[in-house]
Protein backbone atom coordinates (compact mmCIF):
# COMPACT_ATOMS: atom_id res chain seq x y z
CA UNK A 1 0.00 0.00 0.00
CA UNK A 2 1.40 3.32 -0.88
CA UNK A 3 1.66 5.49 2.01
CA UNK A 4 1.43 9.94 0.98
CA UNK A 5 3.71 12.29 2.65
CA UNK A 6 1.99 16.22 2.69
CA UNK A 7 4.15 19.50 3.20
CA UNK A 8 3.14 23.14 1.85
CA UNK A 9 5.33 26.32 1.12
CA UNK A 10 3.46 29.36 1.30
CA UNK A 11 5.51 32.41 -0.42
CA UNK A 12 5.10 35.80 -0.49
CA UNK A 13 6.60 38.90 -2.55
CA UNK A 14 9.54 38.38 -4.86
CA UNK A 15 12.30 35.95 -4.94
CA UNK A 16 14.86 38.10 -3.02
CA UNK A 17 13.06 40.08 -0.77
CA UNK A 18 10.47 37.55 0.08
CA UNK A 19 9.98 34.52 2.35
CA UNK A 20 8.15 31.61 2.83
CA UNK A 21 6.92 28.96 5.80
CA UNK A 22 6.95 25.16 4.78
CA UNK A 23 4.73 23.15 6.61
CA UNK A 24 5.07 19.92 7.41
CA UNK A 25 1.24 18.58 7.21
CA UNK A 26 1.50 15.01 7.55
CA UNK A 27 3.63 15.12 10.82
CA UNK A 28 2.58 18.21 12.07
CA UNK A 29 5.91 19.51 13.45
CA UNK A 30 6.43 23.21 13.11
CA UNK A 31 6.75 25.21 10.36
CA UNK A 32 9.95 26.37 8.93
CA UNK A 33 10.85 29.45 7.27
CA UNK A 34 12.79 29.92 4.29
CA UNK A 35 14.03 32.48 1.98
CA UNK A 36 16.45 33.02 -0.84
CA UNK A 37 18.84 34.59 1.73
CA UNK A 38 18.87 31.43 3.80
CA UNK A 39 19.57 29.06 0.38
CA UNK A 40 22.15 31.22 -1.07
CA UNK A 41 24.14 33.05 1.57
CA UNK A 42 24.05 32.16 5.30
CA UNK A 43 20.68 30.29 7.26
CA UNK A 44 20.27 32.87 10.12
CA UNK A 45 17.63 30.61 11.67
CA UNK A 46 15.61 29.45 8.55
CA UNK A 47 16.39 26.32 6.65
CA UNK A 48 16.06 25.80 2.66
CA UNK A 49 15.39 23.07 0.61
CA UNK A 50 18.66 21.60 0.08
CA UNK A 51 18.60 21.39 4.55
CA UNK A 52 15.29 19.45 3.93
CA UNK A 53 16.86 17.10 1.12
CA UNK A 54 20.27 16.47 3.17
CA UNK A 55 17.30 15.89 6.37
CA UNK A 56 15.54 13.47 4.15
CA UNK A 57 18.56 11.78 2.77
CA UNK A 58 20.21 11.18 6.06
CA UNK A 59 16.79 9.52 7.50
CA UNK A 60 16.07 7.01 4.46
CA UNK A 61 19.62 6.39 4.16
CA UNK A 62 20.11 5.45 7.94
CA UNK A 63 16.93 3.45 7.90
CA UNK A 64 18.11 1.56 4.48
CA UNK A 65 21.81 0.92 5.92
CA UNK A 66 20.07 0.00 9.56
CA UNK A 67 17.65 -2.82 8.08
CA UNK A 68 20.85 -4.01 5.38
CA UNK A 69 22.93 -4.57 8.91
CA UNK A 70 20.17 -6.46 10.64
CA UNK A 71 19.25 -8.56 8.04
CA UNK A 72 22.73 -9.48 7.70
CA UNK A 73 22.67 -10.40 11.24
CA UNK A 74 24.85 -7.16 12.39
CA UNK A 75 22.31 -4.91 14.09
CA UNK A 76 23.94 -1.80 14.63
CA UNK A 77 24.18 -0.08 17.65
CA UNK A 78 24.22 3.44 16.67
CA UNK A 79 24.60 5.20 13.27
CA UNK A 80 25.39 8.75 12.76
CA UNK A 81 24.66 10.22 9.50
CA UNK A 82 25.74 13.61 7.88
CA UNK A 83 24.89 15.11 4.45
CA UNK A 84 25.94 18.45 2.71
CA UNK A 85 24.19 19.41 -0.07
CA UNK A 86 25.87 21.67 -2.48
CA UNK A 87 23.92 24.72 -4.12
CA UNK A 88 25.02 26.80 -6.84
CA UNK A 89 22.60 29.40 -7.25
CA UNK A 90 21.87 29.43 -11.43
CA UNK A 91 23.35 26.07 -11.20
CA UNK A 92 21.30 24.25 -8.54
CA UNK A 93 22.52 21.07 -6.56
CA UNK A 94 25.77 19.76 -7.80
CA UNK A 95 26.33 17.13 -5.32
CA UNK A 96 25.45 15.26 -1.67
CA UNK A 97 28.24 14.04 0.46
CA UNK A 98 27.33 11.35 2.65
CA UNK A 99 29.31 10.57 6.32
CA UNK A 100 28.26 7.84 8.29
CA UNK A 101 29.98 6.21 10.98
CA UNK A 102 28.96 3.45 12.53
CA UNK A 103 28.56 1.41 16.10
CA UNK A 104 28.41 -2.38 14.66
CA UNK A 105 29.47 -4.90 16.81
CA UNK A 106 31.16 -8.23 14.85
CA UNK A 107 31.51 -6.81 11.42
CA UNK A 108 34.92 -5.35 10.31
CA UNK A 109 35.42 -1.85 8.43
CA UNK A 110 35.08 -3.34 4.86
CA UNK A 111 31.54 -5.26 5.30
CA UNK A 112 30.59 -2.03 6.62
CA UNK A 113 31.72 -0.11 3.91
CA UNK A 114 30.00 -2.47 1.47
CA UNK A 115 26.89 -2.32 3.81
CA UNK A 116 27.03 1.45 3.54
CA UNK A 117 27.32 0.95 -0.23
CA UNK A 118 24.71 -0.75 -1.01
CA UNK A 119 22.50 1.41 1.87
CA UNK A 120 23.14 4.35 -0.96
CA UNK A 121 22.15 2.46 -3.84
CA UNK A 122 19.28 1.48 -2.76
CA UNK A 123 17.51 3.63 -0.52
CA UNK A 124 14.56 5.42 -1.97
CA UNK A 125 15.68 8.98 -1.71
CA UNK A 126 19.12 8.35 -2.96
CA UNK A 127 16.81 6.92 -6.08
CA UNK A 128 15.40 9.83 -6.64
CA UNK A 129 18.49 12.16 -6.58
CA UNK A 130 20.47 10.05 -8.98
CA UNK A 131 20.71 13.68 -10.82
CA UNK A 132 23.44 14.65 -8.60
CA UNK A 133 26.45 12.95 -7.38
CA UNK A 134 26.18 10.95 -4.39
CA UNK A 135 29.25 10.30 -2.82
CA UNK A 136 29.67 8.33 0.35
CA UNK A 137 32.15 8.42 3.31
CA UNK A 138 31.31 5.27 5.32
CA UNK A 139 33.78 4.10 8.90
CA UNK A 140 33.58 2.36 12.20
CA UNK A 141 32.97 3.86 15.41
CA UNK A 142 36.65 3.87 17.05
Amino acid sequence: MAVIRQAHTVWEGDLLSGGGVTGFDSSGIADQPVTWASRSQEANGKTSPEELIAAAHTSCFSMALSNGLSQAGTPPTRLRTSAEVTFVPGTGITGIALTVVGVVPGMDEAEFVKAAEDAKANCPVSQALRAVPISLQASLEG
